[in-house]
């Protein structure tokens, strides 16, 4: 059996979800924040929270293409 070179799940995917405790399930708010990268995202709705996932997905991406990934570690750290 060999290993794999990229990890199933990266670490730099790696997120804390707080819920803000007036939020309801038709008003969902709330923080996300990188555990990597220690950036943190308000978001006030379902929406906005995907949207903050899918931002910090891209950026990930776009640091991969210009070259900031080759400065990685293994795991996805930097």
């Amino acid at each position: 059996m060999s290993l794999k070179r990229e990890p199933k799940y990266r670490s730099r995917r790696a997120y804390v979800f707080k819920v803000r405790s007036d939020a309801t399930s038709d008003a969902l708010a709330g923080r996300l924040e990188n555990l990597v990268t220690g950036i943190q995202l308000e978001f006030e709705s379902g929406y906005e929270l995907l949207q903050s996932i899918a931002s910090d997905l891209d950026a990930e991406i776009r640091g991969r293409k210009s070259g900031l990934d080759s400065c990685s570690t293994d795991d996805g750290r930097f």
